[in-house]
């Protein structure tokens, strides 16, 4: 009894017509019959009722109707299995994120994910939210980092919140602090020279909703600059940015957190929910979420940061 056999004889059933089946199958109606009555003589029984425009299982074909596909559907899995553990060998992950979190938890997250799996390629796509997702549900991506809930109308992805990350004011060490408190509000940002993204950041859309809500427009004295730019010029003294906690503590600017907590975002990990992501994603994804739960990220977080219950797989 082989394989082919047994698809054979599974396609008959369901299609109950020896020519429509094997034009499924893609073989000649002389070879598919051949090989039933092949299989039919090694099992020593008739399985199909043979008469003009009438294919029906004989008592022994609806005995072994189940077990064909479960035998069928058992090796389907096991090479899917092989294939998968093969992949982890080769291949690549397609991961989209933010700046903010390219300049702080990618790296770390990518270099585990590169020594334990050295043979995967990486390939990151750095940009805003909006375009992430679109460029998720574009299947261009197998994961993204995104910052949610979203300003717009989401296609049909499926989300984990990770973290909820405390947003700060850096400012140079070098220049006088912002505020002589150890909190900052939004309105003490009125009148103050503030160093901005360019647009498309979620940060900058953050920042500017924030200043409105609070009945001012921010006052930029340099804007238009990628995250490394950003802290270069908030360094050089021109200015003070609302950036990320994470991104602070790695930056050796001063960091003034915020009262209250209206000045956090919530980072989650996406993907399609039409398509299941790749054994090498979801590899990514455990490797993201070990490292999240691993002391020194702990040990890391700013006090108004902190780790959500990420779903389970």
């Amino acid at each position: 009894m082989r394989l082919q056999q047994l698809r054979y004889f599974a396609t008959v059933a369901d299609t109950r017509h020896f020519t429509r089946a094997a034009e499924i199958l893609h073989v000649a109606q002389p070879s598919l019959s051949q090989q039933i009555r092949t299989l039919e003589r090694e099992l020593g029984a008739e399985l199909f009722h043979r008469a003009r425009g009438n294919i029906a299982l004989t008592d022994a074909g609806e005995a072994l109707l189940p077990l064909a596909r479960q035998i069928l559907a058992d090796t389907e899995t096991a090479r899917r299995e092989v294939q998968e553990v093969a992949q982890l060998r080769r291949g690549r992950v397609r991961l989209g994120a933010p700046p903010s979190l390219c300049a702080s938890l990618v790296p770390d997250v990518l270099r585990r994910f590169h020594d334990e799996f050295p043979g995967i390629e990486l390939i990151v796509d750095e940009g805003g939210s909006q375009d992430l997702v679109r460029t998720l549900a574009a299947g261009e991506l197998d994961l993204a980092l995104i910052i949610t809930p979203l300003a717009g109308q989401a296609p049909a992805l499926a989300t984990t919140e990770l973290l909820r990350e405390e947003l700060v004011v850096a400012s140079s060490p070098a220049s006088p602090p912002p505020v002589r408190r150890r909190h900052i509000r939004v309105e003490d940002l009125r009148d103050q020279p503030l160093v901005m993204f360019r647009r498309g950041y979620d940060l900058r859309e953050f920042t500017t909703s924030a200043c409105r809500a609070a009945g001012f427009e921010p006052a930029f004295s340099v804007e238009g600059g990628e995250m490394d730019a950003v802290l270069g010029f908030v360094r050089a003294g021109l200015g003070i940015a609302v950036i990320p906690g994470m991104v602070a503590a790695r930056s050796g600017l001063r960091a003034t957190p915020f009262a209250g907590h209206d000045m956090r975002r919530t980072i989650s990990l996406a993907h399609r929910k039409d398509v299941a992501p790749p054994r090498a994603a979801r590899e990514l994804r455990r490797v993201l979420l070990e490292h999240l739960r691993s002391p020194r990220v702990g040990q890391e977080l700013t006090p108004g940061t902190r780790l959500l219950p990420a779903a389970p797989e």
